[in-house]
């Protein structure tokens, strides 16, 4: 052999060696691109069921909230329907507030 066809043979191997690597990094690239597909789908899938539970909870603990704010309301009405009044003493308490301006 003598050097040009050994030059010649050099660059053909040259030549094999960047078509692999290029086939290799597009092998690559494909199967990176498939997994984070793959990685984004069982995202999506988790995080949707997360959201659901949540709301479904955020639900039941507003309708627990509301209905035990709509309960404690009723008792303080009630409690102050029970309450005894004495309108003498707020008078005298009134008169003396505002005409001499001591309670």
């Amino acid at each position: 052999m003598d050097d040009h066809e050994i030059l010649k043979h050099l660059l053909n191997l040259e030549a094999d060696a960047a078509a692999l690597v290029n086939d290799a990094q597009a092998e690559a690239d494909r199967r990176v691109n498939e997994g984070e597909n793959q990685n984004r789908a069982r995202y999506d899938d988790v995080y949707t069921k997360e959201v659901a539970v949540l709301e479904e909870q955020y639900i039941k603990n507003l309708a627990e909230v509301k209905e035990n704010y709509r309960k404690q309301l009723n008792e303080y009405r009630d409690s102050l329907k029970k309450m005894a009044q004495n309108a003498g003493a707020f008078s005298s308490l009134a008169e003396k507030f505002f005409f001499t301006g001591k309670p």
